[in-house]
């Protein structure tokens, strides 16, 4: 299974029942990824940013399976003031915030490592050099094994790519970024402010350098279904997305395939990591069944074409 499973509902939006439920039959059809932060999901009122992560360890130890999953999650991002359901008192990437971050982590997860630790944010108010040390200390001590950054640009990216490689510390050979087939208005600003977009720029440099590009928001919360509680971005709507759906909508009937489908198989296509939020069974269900597309050459062609 080629596409990493997103879970910030689970325990709270989704029951521990229905998450055990999702993380099982994910298992079952070959699937190895799971992401999530030691944040999800803050921003609704009565949680804490504990919960995704204490259900996926309650799953991890009832299954003993730990070993079978590619387990990642991130620091830097959660809220230091409780009930703070912004990102104004977020812990950040200092030293000791990396460090308390970890064991905290761990200690939900039940484990004691993670596969792929991610920067939840690029921290300008910290030297790079002081995150990326901290992120070293985790790896030598065994209690992380890659590392990812999410929402950073690819020049800071590469710059701190740099510093790792000649401190040898263990280096950014993960990127997760918002990522779909769709496009934006060009400069346009995005409700989610702290969301960064994928650009050409960033997938040049991701297939010059190797990096493992995880997409988020791919499938836009639902807009490509069509239903009108699911509408698309403002910034979404100007005459290339009507040209772009009109062939992804050609492309998904002639595969039998739905738009969803059709949007997952062309990111794996591209050699990328869609992360697929699944709230429902049918939902995990269709996005099981895009990893059988195959997109040949003429048909990715036409979709990125489609401009």
């Amino acid at each position: 299974m080629r596409f990493a499973l997103g879970t910030i509902g689970f325990g709270t939006a989704v029951t521990m029942d229905d998450t055990f439920a999702l993380l099982d039959r994910f298992a079952e059809a070959g699937g190895t990824m799971i992401d999530t932060a030691n944040n999800y999901p803050f921003w609704i009122d009565g949680c804490t940013g504990d919960e995704s992560e204490t259900a996926i360890g309650a799953w991890l130890a009832a299954r003993g399976n730990r070993d079978r999953v590619v387990l990642s999650t991130k620091a830097g991002a959660r809220p230091t003031v409780a009930g703070d359901r912004t990102l104004d008192s977020m812990e950040g990437l200092s030293a000791s915030a990396i460090a308390k971050a970890a064991e905290g982590s761990l200690t939900r997860l039940r484990t004691d490592y993670i596969d792929v630790y991610w920067s939840h944010i690029d921290d300008a108010s910290v030297p790079l050099e002081e995150s990326l040390g901290a992120f070293n200390a985790l790896a030598a001590e065994g209690k992380i094994r890659a590392l990812g950054a999410s929402n950073m640009r690819a020049w800071r990216l590469e710059r701190a790519r740099n510093l790792s490689a000649g401190r040898g510390w263990i280096p950014y050979t993960h990127l997760q970024l918002r990522h779909t087939y769709l496009r934006p208005r060009p400069l346009t600003r995005q409700a989610e402010s702290a969301h960064v977009l994928v650009t050409e720029e960033t997938l040049e440099h991701v297939a010059d350098t190797g990096i493992s590009l995880w997409a988020y928001n791919t499938l836009m919360s639902g807009s490509y279904t069509g239903r009108a509680d699911r509408p698309l971005p403002e910034s979404y709507d100007h005459p290339g997305t009507t040209r772009r759906l009109a062939v992804l909508r050609e492309v998904a009937a002639e595969l039998g395939a739905t738009p969803n489908q059709v949007v997952l198989a062309w990111v794996l296509a591209g050699g990328h990591v869609p992360i697929v939020g699944a709230t429902r069974l049918a939902q995990l269900e269709e996005a099981i069944g895009a990893t059988t597309l195959s997109l040949d050459p003429e048909l990715k062609g036409r979709l990125d074409a489609a401009v």
